[in-house]
């Protein structure tokens, strides 16, 4: 069992979970984990750089001169690559480099990257995270409570505005949802802020599945 204390806006703990590991599996999966990470990174790949082959340059197809007898060095046609305005050798082709894995892997590595915080004590837990309205500068009174002064990722249960404008502006915070966490964004982070409410609707949803 992994105990996590449960601390207010002013850092002060009042209270405790205590999360039982099997919950997320009970071991992390490192190959599963590398695997989640690699497809995360491959699918925010664009792949749209183009260059344009012979093929597709405007001339004729014709030779430009015969091959012997002119003085001039042999050459083929005006779309050769290696003359001026000629197509590119090799030409870069729109590409998608779109990676997937079964749902039930990513889950797995999802709880995988969720336990491996764990275990190293990067879960913070806070009673509640809202704001009246937009404040940046109330925000990061508040990470500094909880002493969380490198990349974060805040989960929540439920959309709530006023926290995504509040955090925007903060470099290496990114708030989601937790029924959106996914491997790759938990490990391009170094810590993981979670609402209570959120931190606990997560593990009952872990232990239905």
């Amino acid at each position: 069992m992994i105990t996590i204390p449960v601390q207010n806006r002013e850092g002060k703990e009042i209270d405790s979970v205590k999360v039982d590991e099997a919950i997320f599996g009970g071991r992390v999966r490192y190959a599963l984990l590398k695997q989640a990470i690699v497809m995360y990174n491959a699918n925010k790949r664009i792949g749209t750089a183009a260059t344009k082959s012979r093929g597709m340059i405007e001339g004729s197809t014709r030779k430009l001169y015969k091959q012997k007898g002119t003085g001039n060095a042999r050459a083929g046609n005006v779309r050769t690559n290696i003359r001026r305005g000629g197509g590119v050798a090799f030409a870069k082709q729109f590409r998608d480099f779109g990676k997937d894995m079964p749902r039930k892997q990513r889950q797995l590595a999802t709880d995988s990257a969720i336990l491996s915080k764990l275990k190293v004590g990067n879960v913070v837990v806070i009673d509640e995270l809202k704001f009246e309205k937009p404040k940046t500068k109330d925000f990061v009174k508040v990470l500094g409570n909880l002493k969380i002064d490198r990349s974060c990722l805040v989960t929540i249960g439920q959309p709530d505005e006023n926290l995504y404008k509040s955090a925007r502006n903060v470099p290496g915070i990114a708030v989601m949802k937790a029924v959106d966490l996914n491997a790759g964004d938990i490990c391009n982070r170094q810590k993981m802020l979670f609402t209570k409410e959120a931190f606990m609707g997560l593990i009952q949803k872990e232990k239905k599945d």
